[in-house]
Formats: structure tokens, C-alpha cells, sequence
């Protein structure tokens, strides 16, 4: 018994059972693989296979051979196997990586020219030849990798490459049949996926198969659905082909191509089906002729829905309703060719022949239309559209000499008769009869006026939804109202103005307004957009009151500047209270805001204007100080009001200067002047400024003939006792408040020039004391 099992683990053949799929390299040859497993057809001849290229293992096992799927999940039931790795690693379950290489295993250059790649390795190849008695040869094939890594972001960037190669035989360069269908693309794991969340969407998603889990009957990652290759040949010319899979970059992650047994056909195309899925269908009333002519055929049958067609035996058939159809196509050689067809109809559009009514201002019956204003009328269906106008029904029908400017049409003949034609979403037509009429409703609109706005120019801002509520109550209810600046633009329904619209014409314009409804264009008409005569008043206005004038008045203007004063009313207005004054001047002594509204005798446009005037105090001369003696000392002024003031010393009209304080005052009696800026008086205050000469010429010239202190008023003057004494401290004189002061003598005698000294006292206790020369 150990023997025996023995044996059965030496065989050279890989069966794997249960769900898993079995695979077999000893049992089929390359040429059998080929010529009895994937072809095994009558109608294919001289299959020769060229050349086998697989991994060197250094053991019984390879890298292709036959798979048998009987019992288990997988779409194929048997067939033909390429890897990248070791085919005893092809049978599932999952549950390892196939990741196996060879010594000298290279890639294929052919298969990296026609991919546009590089850097292949472990190309396992079956190269064969064939002849066939049809124009098309296809076969079902199914492409796995350990490259699908499900949620990994490698999927969107690695796979492996592969290729069904062919090329007549005695050409040299191959075409690429394993592609995605319908695109030149070719199938790879990173051409076909359900996407990797963050990192990239699903693409080709429908020739996705599956990401396989740990009981998948293969041991791949994932694997896309049974796709078919298909190329169209030469009847009975020897075609070269070339069955190629290899590791892309690395040897790392096999992957493998699965090949249908007994798909390897030769066929007849009788075309792309038309289905409703391929937006292709046949139109409603449509026919479709298929045309099945071989060569060397001899008898052909007809099949509608896997039932003969009884009596159709030709090499065409007429499709005239919906259906799967095939042929089936016998040879001498006793082998048949067929081909299938599946075709679906739709209806043609629902059309309604209609009529658009557009407006005519002259009524002439001539005007400009957009034909295509009347489409949802043509139209039943909303997904059918009006694709072009004509002037015929044929050239409708035929799709020929469109109408070239449909958007602004000009007819010829009142009640001009066009032509629609109708497509639905499968290019399917129907034609439509388009009567242009015109409307003969009037509607008149009374010139819309607004009041000129600042600045008073003859422009201004019109709203037209105003406008377009006092058209509303002249026309039926739901019409809409557009408004144009000219007739054309009405016509066309292009450029249309709305919301607030400043003229452009100075002073009027004239607007176009169009009218519609369901039926199309209701009426046509114009209006009269007019500014009316505003008054245009100066700007706001500030002014001062002089308090210390009143009751003396001012006078305020309304400020009229385009016009006569006398065209308009006024309305005086003080602090929000009228004051009952209708004339362009007020005088007024009270302070406040004045607020002058002007109203247009004849429009009736009004326009305001506030004049705010403001009280202004002259100054109250509050204190004035002196500090320190002529020369040196200052003088400050205080003062109190709510002007703004300046000061002066001396001089009413002389230079004032912002700063209150004076320094370096001379001696003597003064004149302060403080003056309010604005002009609101001048406030004069008399001071005094105590000094001591600092000589005195006693020589009757009435110049400096006594000394006595100067800047002293009289009551000052009163309670100060002055004495003067020579340079050895004698009382020389006594000087009474009302003397005319010291006169340089003692005792009737007149005293040598020299420095003489005082003491000078008052009855608040301050003294000053100093010296001061005689000079004789």
C-alpha cells in the first residue's frame, strides 16, 4: 500500500480535487494543448505549433498545461494554462503565494514592443500556426493574479503583462488581441479592478471578476471575467500566433491566463449587436440586412431565437424586428461556421406639427424667428430634441440642407412652412411640420418716468420689474415680459436688460418689450423711458449762528442750481418741525438743522438738502495773570466759550497767534484782544505790567525826568509805599502812591549821577526790591 501511494505522489500530473481546479502536464503535448484543446475545429487547419517556451524547475513540473474545473466555482471548465510560476501552484485553495522563478527564465521582447513595456521575465510562450475558412477567428479566455491585493495600493500600480499575439505569416509585426473590450486597452490588473479606496477608483469595473478569498478554486488574488479576443483574417491564409504571459520588473506575484477549450473558433461577424444597453438599437421601421457570404460555403441556415427560419437558405437575411438572430454555415470539408447577432428596436419620436407665433411690429407678416422656441411644442417626449431645421420634408427625412441660422430665421411668406427633425437618444427621427405665424395683439405702454437721480445729468436708474408690474396688468395672466434694447434683440430674445437699467440716450429712451406665452410671442411693443426734471440742490451745508449777534439774522439757501428758483415749492423744516416758509431764502437767528425739501412745480421730483447751523460763543476773558516782572516775565489769558479763539496784544488787527500766554511783556498798562476764529467778535481786556526803570535822565528834557514804578494801576497804585536810598542805605526819599515820583534830588539838591536803590512795598505784604541809575 506504501508503495502505491508512493507512486501516485511520483506522477509528473498535478490533480488537485475536491472544489479546487486540476491541472495536467503530461497527459497533452504543446501541439495538443493547442490543435485538440483550444481549436479541435474542422474549420481550422494546418495548426502547427513553432515554438514552447516555460520555466526549467529542474523537475517534471512546468509552467502551462491543461486545467480541469469540473465541481468547482470557476467560470471555465477546462481548458488551456500560461503561468509566470510553477503550474502545481495554479490549483487553489489561496491559501499561498505564488511567487516561483527559474534559472535562465527570461521575458519576450515581442510582447514588450507591442505593449510598449519593458523589463519582462519568466515569459512562459506557445507560438502555433493556423489556417481558417472564415473572416474572424475568437476564443474565451480568463486573466488571474497574485498582483490583485485587495485594499492595497500596489493594484493600482504593478501587474504582470500579457498578450494573444497574431500576425500573418509571412508579417512581421504582431496586433494585440487581449484587450479590454470596446478600447485598444490591454488587459492588466491595473486596466481592470473595482478601485482601492484612497488611492484609486474602479476602472473597467464590469470585466472585473472577483478579489478571491482563502477557498478560491484557483490560488489567485483575483482574477476578471471571462473575456473574449477576437481578430478579423484572411480566409484560408496562415496566421502566426503567439500565446504569451510574463512577469512584469520581477519574478515576484505570478499571474496566470486561463484559455477556454474548444473556444478557439472559426466564426462569421455579422456585426455589433444593437441593443438598447449599446444606445444602438434599430429605429422603428428600420431594416438590417446581414450579410453571411464565405467562400467555399456550402448551404446556409437561418435562426431567430435558437429557431430555424424555415426557407431562409441565403447568404443574407433582412432583420425587420427584434431578436437574436444567427447563421449557421456548411463546408465541403463537413465542418460549419456561424455568427449571432442580438438586435432590439426602439420608437421613432411622438411629433406634434405645431405653429410659432412670433411678433411683428410693422405686421407685414415677415419677421424673425427662433425655430427653436418651438421645440418642447415639436417634441412629446422630453428626452427627444429638435437637432435641425428644414425647408423640405425630405431634406428633413434625408437630414440635408439644414437650415443654417435657425436662431434668427426670416420667412419669406406669411405662414412659411419649415420642417423638424426629431431625435431621440438612439439617433432614431421623426419630422415635424413648424407653421410661423405671427401675432396680432397690440399693447400699448404709457411712457415710464421716474425722477431724475443725483446728480442731475438726465440719466438714471429705471426699474424694470417696476415697469414690468404695470405691463402685467395689460396682457393675459402668466405672460412673460422681456425687456430689449432694440427690435432685433426682441426678435432674437437675445441680450435682453433687466433689474435696474441706466439709459443711454440722455434725457428718453426707447426700450422694445416682448411679450409671451405657451403659444410663443403674444405681442410686441415699445416704451418711453423718460427722466423727469429734478431739482439738483448744493450739497449738505454747515453754518455758524454768532451768539453774541443775535438777534441780527443769517440767511439759508435752498440751493437750487439747474433751474429758476421760482419753478418749485419749498418745505422748511427746523429740527424735524415745519416752519412754515415755501420760499428759496429764510433768514433765521436760531441755531439747529434746517432742512429745505424743493418740489418741481411741473414733475412733481423732489430734492433735499440739510443745512445744520451751529451757535458760536464769542470769548469770556475769564482771568488774565502776569508772573515775574517786565521784561521777564509772561502773561496768561484764560478764557472760556465754545469757539475756537486767538489772542492778540496791542494790536485789534494785528498778528493773533493760537498760544494764550505772552512772554517778555514790557512794562506799562496793555490791550488783550481774543478773537473767535470764525468771525464770531473780538473780546478786549485792559492789563497792567509792573516793572522798574532801570534809569532815569533828570534834565528837563520831559523824558525820563523821574523814576517811579511803571505798569500800576491807580487802586493798585494806592496800597504801594516806595522808598529810595543811595548806595550806603540812606533814606534819600519817601514816595507817596499819587507823587509824581523821584526826581534825582535831596533836600532841593540834585544828587551826583550813580546807582541808587528802592524798596517798593504793598499793602499785601509783596515787596521788590532793586537798584536803578541816575544819569545825568
Amino acid at each position: 500500500m506504501k508503495n502505491f501511494l508512493l507512486i501516485i505522489c511520483s506522477l509528473s500530473s498535478y490533480l488537485l480535487f475536491s472544489q479546487n481546479i486540476q491541472v495536467d502536464n503530461t497527459t497533452h503535448s504543446a501541439q495538443e494543448l493547442i490543435e485538440n484543446i483550444l481549436i479541435n475545429s474542422d474549420c481550422i487547419s494546418n495548426v502547427t505549433v513553432t515554438n514552447v517556451v516555460g520555466g526549467n524547475f529542474g523537475d517534471a513540473d512546468t509552467s502551462f498545461g491543461y486545467f480541469d474545473a469540473s465541481g468547482t466555482t470557476f467560470p471555465i471548465a477546462s481548458g488551456l494554462v500560461l503561468s509566470t510560476g510553477r503550474l502545481s501552484n495554479v490549483p487553489g485553495p489561496n491559501n499561498t503565494l505564488s511567487d516561483d522563478t527559474a534559472s535562465g527564465w527570461g521575458g519576450d521582447s515581442d510582447l514588450e514592443t507591442v505593449l510598449n513595456e519593458t523589463d519582462t521575465h519568466n515569459a512562459t510562450i506557445i507560438e502555433f500556426e493556423f489556417e481558417a475558412i472564415s473572416e474572424q477567428i475568437s476564443f474565451r479566455y480568463l486573466f488571474a493574479s497574485e498582483e490583485y491585493q485587495e485594499g492595497n495600493t500596489a493594484t493600482c500600480r504593478y501587474s504582470d503583462l500579457f498578450g494573444f499575439l497574431i500576425r500573418p505569416a509571412d508579417a512581421s509585426n504582431y496586433t494585440n488581441i487581449a484587450l479590454v473590450p470596446s478600447t485598444q486597452t490591454p488587459v492588466k490588473v491595473t486596466t481592470i479592478h473595482s478601485g482601492i479606496p484612497g488611492s484609486c477608483p474602479p476602472i473597467n469595473e464590469e470585466y472585473f471578476g472577483s478579489w478571491n478569498g482563502s477557498n478560491a478554486p484557483i490560488n489567485f488574488n483575483g482574477q476578471t471575467t471571462v473575456l473574449t479576443a477576437s481578430a478579423e483574417i484572411r480566409p484560408h491564409t496562415t496566421y502566426h500566433v503567439k500565446l504569451v504571459i510574463a512577469d512584469h520588473d520581477n519574478y515576484r506575484y505570478d499571474s496566470a491566463v486561463f484559455l477556454e477549450a474548444g473556444s478557439f473558433t472559426s466564426n462569421m461577424d455579422l456585426g455589433v449587436d444593437r441593443l438598447l444597453a449599446n444606445n444602438n438599437p434599430l429605429c422603428e421601421n428600420e431594416t438590417l440586412e446581414l450579410y453571411a457570404v464565405q467562400q467555399g460555403a456550402t448551404g446556409y441556415n437561418w435562426f431567430k431565437d435558437g429557431v430555424q427560419i424555415i426557407g431562409e437558405n441565403n447568404p443574407t437575411y433582412t432583420i425587420e424586428e427584434a431578436g437574436t438572430y444567427s447563421v449557421e454555415i456548411t463546408y465541403p470539408s463537413a465542418c460549419f461556421t456561424s455568427g449571432e447577432i442580438t438586435v432590439e428596436y426602439t420608437t421613432n419620436p411622438l411629433v406634434n406639427d405645431t405653429s410659432l407665433i412670433q411678433c411683428d411690429l410693422d405686421q407685414n407678416g415677415i419677421t424673425t424667428y427662433n425655430l427653436f422656441d418651438a421645440a418642447q411644442s415639436l417634441t412629446t417626449n422630453t428626452q427627444d430634441i429638435v437637432t435641425s431645421f428644414h425647408h423640405s420634408t425630405t431634406h428633413a427625412e434625408e437630414n440635408t440642407d439644414a437650415i443654417t441660422n435657425p436662431t434668427s430665421f426670416e420667412n419669406t411668406t406669411p405662414l412659411q412652412k419649415v420642417y423638424a427633425r426629431v431625435e431621440n437618444q438612439y439617433g432614431c427621427h421623426s419630422v415635424a411640420e413648424l407653421t410661423l405665424d405671427i401675432s396680432n395683439n397690440t399693447v400699448n405702454i404709457p411712457p415710464f418716468e421716474i425722477c431724475d437721480n443725483f446728480p442731475v445729468d438726465g440719466f438714471s436708474d429705471f426699474n424694470l420689474n417696476d415697469l414690468r408690474t404695470e405691463i402685467e396688468t395689460q396682457v393675459p395672466s402668466g405672460s412673460n415680459i422681456e425687456f430689449y434694447l432694440s427690435e432685433e434683440d426682441a426678435l432674437e430674445e437675445i441680450n435682453s436688460i433687466n433689474g435696474n437699467f441706466t439709459n443711454t440716450v440722455q434725457d428718453s429712451q426707447t426700450i422694445f418689450v416682448l411679450i409671451t406665452n405657451s403659444s410663443g410671442c403674444y405681442a410686441i411693443s415699445t416704451v418711453l423711458l423718460k427722466t423727469l426734471e429734478t431739482p439738483n440742490l448744493e450739497a449738505d451745508e454747515q453754518l455758524i449762528y454768532c451768539t453774541s449777534t443775535y438777534p441780527e439774522t443769517i440767511q439759508l439757501n435752498a440751493g437750487i442750481t439747474n433751474d429758476s428758483p421760482g419753478n418749485y415749492n419749498y418745505e422748511w423744516v427746523l429740527d424735524g418741525a415745519p416752519i412754515g416758509f415755501n420760499t428759496s431764502n429764510i433768514n433765521i437767528n436760531e441755531t439747529g438743522t434746517y432742512t429745505v425739501t424743493a418740489t418741481h412745480n411741473n414733475s412733481g421730483c423732489s430734492a433735499t438738502r440739510n443745512i445744520s447751523v451751529s451757535p458760536i460763543d464769542a470769548a469770556v476773558i475769564e482771568s488774565v495773570s502776569v508772573n515775574g516782572l517786565a521784561p521777564n516775565n509772561s502773561v496768561t489769558i484764560t478764557v472760556s466759550g465754545n469757539g475756537e479763539y486767538e489772542f492778540a496784544l496791542d494790536n485789534l488787527n494785528g498778528n493773533y497767534q493760537n498760544n494764550n500766554i505772552f512772554y517778555n511783556v514790557e512794562a506799562g498798562e496793555h490791550i488783550i484782544y481774543v478773537r473767535e476764529k470764525k468771525g464770531c467778535g473780538i473780546t478786549p481786556k485792559t492789563i497792567n505790567v509792573l516793572g522798574f526803570p532801570s534809569f532815569f535822565t533828570p534834565n528837563g528834557d520831559n523824558f525820563n525826568d523821574t523814576w517811579m514804578p511803571v505798569g500800576v494801576d491807580l487802586e493798585f497804585k494806592a496800597t504801594m509805599t516806595i522808598h529810595v536810598f543811595d548806595r550806603y542805605g540812606k533814606l534819600l526819599k519817601q514816595l507817596s502812591p499819587t507823587s509824581k515820583g523821584f526826581d534825582g534830588t535831596y533836600k532841593e539838591k540834585k544828587l551826583p549821577a550813580s546807582d541808587y536803590w528802592y524798596i517798593v512795598t504793598f499793602s499785601d505784604g509783596q515787596t521788590y526790591k532793586g537798584h536803578f541809575s541816575l544819569k545825568r
